[in-house]
Order: structure tokens, then sequence, then C-alpha cells
């Protein structure tokens, strides 16, 4: 048996440990032609061990954040198990779940029974338990992880009669997700009682709270001569956005990751936001019961995982899936071929890009594969060598392997997909993989057919400005001061971009300032306030885009030709003639709404409560008259009218329809004379607006670069 764990001598080398960049290490090892092999597996322990250093540990030393391995169903191996065990599997394909239970005896019981009446309710065949072999003393995990150990067990199912093993797969889904939310229901959410690393008849996850050595010590199935595979994914973890958990360590069901999902909050709330819509015909009736698609207690990295599969049980092939979800810079590439670009521009009709930096690796049995987010800011390096075998990884150095058996080497690029397909033993290069996957459609002549833009708007007269002791009494109304427009919007237009503070900041928290703040200071810590090194967005133009679409959505789980039947925007932030053209909109369909979101003054805090109730409903009415968009207003501010925070309104409209499961039916326009900071607009569109008019700060400038031309 090969050597799991090899200590790398560095002294007679350059290697310097200060250098060591703590972020999630993540590799695997494939034979193309899909022969399976103990050797495989071995040298995927081999690789994980070479990236502790990409790792962290608690408290103890000995207690990993986490380190697992993903293998392709060992089928040999777990029949010989089955049977060992008396289990009947059959003499077909059969699905193994590695399993986390609690170590309360009830918990257990009651969580192993639904399983199996689950099993048996969606017409599949329960065959059994096995308890999984561990040795916790071998590996010599710390206090804190035994502390959490759970007690892991193997289900075994087979399928009903007649079915094939991709129907199979969709029903162990739906198996899976039924059974998890009926015991966390039952145990107030708790996700220790119950977790499926995986349940599939293709794939198996072996993982823990473990570090990267410790892991073929700790299984005893990993050092077994007859545990065989022709692929393997190993993932070393740095516990970052969440806490170390057994359940959190990776790789997760389908993919492992290395980075973080920068834009993690507004994937996870549009996914949800986008569930009242969805329906396949391949779930049926089941739709309703595989909700929600992101679990709770889930990091980044795991809610990617549960939209991917989401996305990937409905229909779409994984290339796909993750062509649309982590797409190319391709708005500013003048380059790209135009079917690509137009498989991207209707992607982001459905949905936002699941944004990094990120390296991810991915598989489902059939193919393995790595892809690196647009911006290329993970190291991901691979090796194919003459003896079948390809090696990604973080980096270079994790198997050792004779120069004179590398056949070719590269790199991932930003935005590109490395991709291995046993079945027809190659790999396909990035440019052929998604010359195939867009041209699988006409994405071309659909965009061409429903994408709406402003040009094809009828166009509307703006409303006159105002005058200039009603713009100083509004100005003064919404809080601006002498230092918004030196500081923050005259800088906008002499100097062409948003001022920069230093360090150093003594003002007082929103929440323990003495002084009124607007609505907008208290998120502050929501959003990066410093990057470093700077973003150039001259310089990166290639990655960075601000355009958007808006308007009614459709289901995410089909791809037809409405789904494109939206409103193009190059900019979120709407000028006067724009904003006219959408209240006047009455084009191919399309009508618009104004909500008034002030409220008289002599009404007080009941007007104010009152107020927010009316909007939540005229919202909802417009969309049941069939409006596109709404377009929460607060013009009628006057001596007699106050109008609602625009944050507060567009949220609560927003978080309404969301409830209501209504919310991807309308697209949400705000016209606000409040709003004239970048951070003002970007709580509005992170708390759900599409589109932003800032009337009052454009007038401020407008009015002031007329008068004083040459300032």
């Amino acid at each position: 048996m090969a050597k799991f764990n090899q200590n790398f001598d560095n002294s007679d080398t350059l290697y310097a440990p200060e250098f060591e960049h703590d972020s999630c290490g993540v590799g695997f090892v494939a034979r193309i032609d899909k022969v399976a092999t103990r050797d495989i597996v071995a040298d995927a322990c081999s690789i994980l061990s070479r990236m502790e250093h990409r790792g962290a540990c608690g408290c103890e030393q000995n207690t990993g954040d986490g380190a697992g391995i993903l293998i392709a169903m060992p089928v040999e191996f777990m029949k010989q198990v089955a049977s060992d065990n008396n289990l009947d599997v059959g003499d077909s394909f059969f699905a193994v779940g590695n399993i986390f239970f609690s170590e309360d005896e009830p918990t257990t019981t009651f969580a192993k029974k639904t399983l199996e009446e689950t099993t048996a309710k969606y017409g599949q065949r329960f065959v059994g338990w096995r308890k999984v072999p561990t040795d916790a003393k071998r590996a010599g995990i710390g206090a804190t992880a035994l502390r959490a150990e759970p007690d892991i067990q193997q289900a075994f199912i087979a399928p009903a009669e007649g079915i094939d093993q991709d129907e199979f797969e969709r029903r162990l889904y739906v198996i899976r997700k039924v059974a998890t939310r009926i015991v966390r229901e039952k145990n107030e959410g708790a996700t220790e009682e119950f977790y499926a690393c995986t349940l599939s008849s293709r794939i198996m996850v072996y993982k823990g709270m473990l570090s990267t050595a410790q892991l073929p010590e700790y299984f005893t199935d990993l050092r077994d001569e007859n545990f065989k595979s022709h692929l393997a994914m190993v993932h070393s973890r740095f516990s970052t956005n969440t806490l170390p958990a057994w359940s959190r360590a990776q790789p997760l069901r389908w993919m492992a990751h290395n980075g973080e999902i920068n834009t993690l909050r507004g994937n996870r709330n549009w996914i949800t936001a986008r569930q009242g819509l969805m329906a396949s015909e391949s779930f049926g009736d089941d739709m309703k019961n595989v909700m929600p698609v992101i679990e709770e207690g889930c990091s980044d990295s795991g809610e990617f995982d549960n939209a991917l599969e989401m996305l990937m049980m409905a229909g779409r092939d994984l290339p796909e899936v993750v062509m649309m979800s982590i797409p190319e810079a391709w708005r500013n590439h003048a380059s790209m071929p135009e079917n690509k670009r137009a498989f991207y521009e209707y992607h982001a009709c459905l949905q936002e890009p699941w944004d990094g930096p990120a390296s991810i690796s991915f598989t489902d049995g059939n193919i393995i594969g790595a892809v690196l987010d647009r911006n290329g800011l993970r190291p991901s390096r691979y090796y194919v060598t003459n003896d079948n075998r390809v090696i990604m990884a973080s980096e270079v150095g994790v198997l050792d392997i004779d120069p004179a058996n590398v056949k070719s080497k590269g790199r991932l690029q930003p935005g590109k997909m490395f991709l291995v397909d046993f079945d027809n033993q190659r790999i396909i290069d990035d440019a052929e993989l998604k010359d195939v996957i867009a041209n699988r459609r006409p994405y071309n002549q659909w965009l061409t057919n429903q994408r709406l833009e402003f040009k094809d708007v009828p166009a509307h007269t703006p409303p006159e400005f105002l005058g200039d002791e009603e713009r100083l009494a509004q100005m003064r109304a919404f809080g601006y001061s002498n230092e918004t427009m030196d500081f923050m919007l005259l800088p906008l237009v002499k100097v062409k971009k948003d001022p920069i503070g230093s360090m150093g900041d003594d003002m007082a928290l929103a929440c323990l300032s003495d002084k009124p703040r607007l609505l907008y200071d208290y998120f502050k810590q929501l959003f990066a306030q410093v990057t470093n090194p700077p973003i150039d967005s001259i310089r990166e133009e290639i990655v960075m885009s601000v355009e958007c679409f808006i308007g009614p959505e459709g289901n995410l789980l089909e791809t037809t030709e409405q789904q494109c039947n939206r409103l193009l925007l190059h900019t979120p932030i709407l000028d006067f003639n724009e904003m006219a053209a959408l209240k006047n909109l009455d084009h191919r369909g399309w009508t618009s709404r104004v909500i008034d979101i002030t409220f008289e003054a002599s009404a007080g805090e009941q007007g104010f409560h009152d107020a927010v109730n009316r909007i939540r409903t005229e919202a909802e009415q417009a969309i049941a008259d069939g409006c596109a968009l709404v377009i929460l207003s607060d013009r009628g501010i006057s001596k007699d009218r106050v109008p609602l925070s625009a944050l507060l309104a567009t949220s609560a409209v927003h978080h309404h329809l969301v409830e209501k499961q209504l919310r991807t039916q309308i697209g949400i326009v705000v016209e606000s004379g409040e709003a004239r900071e970048v951070h003002h607009h970007c709580l509005l569109t992170g708390f759900g607006a599409d589109a932003i008019h800032p009337y009052l700060g454009l007038e401020a400038i407008i009015e002031h670069h007329t008068s004083s031309p040459d300032s």
C-alpha cells in the first residue's frame, strides 16, 4: 500500500513556511480510462497530506478544521461489505449514504426510521445499515473533535425495478431532502442530528473534523486494499465564514471549493426568492418536498453545493450548471464567440454569478473537472501523465511524478474550465466544451426576440427640475450637508471616482451615536470598507460590469425563450429620461405602477406603520394586475408629507414579496431623494432594488455644475 503521509524535507530548497497562505487546499487525481485502482485512493491521500498547510486547526493542534475525500462508488468493495452484513443490494446499481447521526440513541433511532420510511414512500427499497468502522485512537484526533464526533453509519438503498440510474439519483435527492427536513423539524433545526455526506449510487464522501493526516487513519475503509476508485477528490479546510464542524468539512456532495463566495448573501436570498416559481417535470409534485433549496447551517461552499445540486437534478448536466453559475468575464470580452456570449447573457437573465475568489472542483462520477472564477485569484495547476492519470491541485508538488511520465501540464485560467470525460476517456478542451454547451439552444436568437433595452422603450419628457428653494428644502429634509456636496457628490464629477476615506474614522457607530443618523449608517459593516490591493475598475474592466437585467423572472429550472424577456440596464443608476420612460411604460405587455412612499406628517407613528403596510399591499396588487415594474417614489415629500426611508420601503416590499413567493414576478425601481452615496446605492440594491433614480443627488450635481462650470 502506498504511503499516505510523506515528510517534506526543505533543508535543500528555497521553501519558506512564512510565505504560506492559509486558504483551503483542493485537488483531485483520476484515471482518464476510468479504471478503478487502489493507487488512486492512496495517491489522493498523499495529495491531501501535502496540503496540511492550507488547512487549519482549532485550539488543539490535533483538531483539524476539516478534511475529506470524495471517490467514485467502490462497487465491488461495497458489495462485499453488504454481503458481510447480510444485506442484499441486488445485481444492479445501488446507493450508499455516509450519514452523520447524533450520539443520542432515541434521536438516532428516529432519524434512521425516518430515512427508511421516506425511502419506501418514494418507491425505493431500503436494504439496511452498516456502522462505518473508524479508529479515533489511531488517528489521534483532538478532544474538541471527539466531543463533536457523530455516529457515522452507511445506508444501503436499492432501486425500484425498471428505474434508470439518473432517475434513481433524483429519487435519492428527494428522499434525502425530505428526511433531512423531517428530522430537523423534530429537533428544532439542529444540523448535527442528521447529515448525509452523500446519498448516491455514483459517488461517496468520507470526511470529518480532521486534519489531512488523520483522515485515512480515522476511516478504516480508506486503508483497505480492496477499496478502489477511478477518481478521488480531496479537500483541506481553513474555516473562514463558519466555525469548523463535521458536516462542514469538504468535499461536499458534488464539489470542493478553495476561496470564498463573496456574493453569498445575495445568491442565497435570490435562490430563496425564486423558489416560488420553481417547477420541473423531473420532480413533478415532489418539487415542494425538496424545499428549501439552501439548507440551514451551511458554509458558503455548502450553499453553492445545494444550489448546484438543484439545478443539476432538475435536468441540466453538471458542466452546464457550473458554466452558468461561475461565468467567464463576458460583457467586455471583445473576442468572445457570439454563441458563448449569448449563453452567458441569457443566463444572466436567470440568476446572478456566484462570484469568488474561487477555485472549484466538481464531479458526478462520470466527469471530473475544475473551474476558476473570472477574477482568477486562486491557484490551480494540473498534470496529465503518460499512464492515463490527471492530477489537479492548489499547487504543484502534491504528488511525486517522474518528469519523464508527464505528458502535459498547465494551470487553470480565469473563467476557464478543465474537464475529464471518463465515458469518452479524454480531456475536453475549454473552447470545445463551451461551444457544445452554448450551441444546445439558440440563445442569440432568443435574446434578439425577447430582450428589452431603453432604445426600444418609448421616450417621455422628464419633469422639470425643482426650484432652488424647493431643492434646498428637500436637501435639508433628506439630511444633506455641505460635506455631502463637497466630499461625496462633487468628487464624483470632478475626479470621476468615489472618494476614498483614510483609516482612523473615529465617528461613533450609528447604533451608539446620540445624534440622528440615516438608516443606511446602521449597515456600514455589511460591506468591506477597503480592498487590498484597491480594485482598479479601468485596468480590470474586462472582469467588471454594472449591467443588469430587471423585470419579471421565469422559472430558474426551465430554459425557454421567454426567460430573457427582461429589460437590460447598462447601469442600475437611472437618469431622468430613463426614469420618465419607466414611469410611463406601456410597451410589449410591460407596464409600471408608481407607489408613493410618503405619508401624512400629522398621522405620526401610526401613519408610519400604515404606510409600510400600504406599500406592501400595493406592490402585491401591482403583480396581480400584471405590472412588470413597481416604482417606489418619495417625490411626494412636502411640509405636510413625510417620506419613509427608501431603504426601509424597499426592504419592506422585497421581503413581503419573498414571503408571499411573488418577488421574482416584478421588478422594483426606487425613485428617491435620499440616496446619494455609493454606500446608499449598494444597500438599496442589496435589500431588493433592481434600479435606482437618485433624483435629488443628480439635480444637485447638475445645478452646481451648471451654475459653476469651472468648479
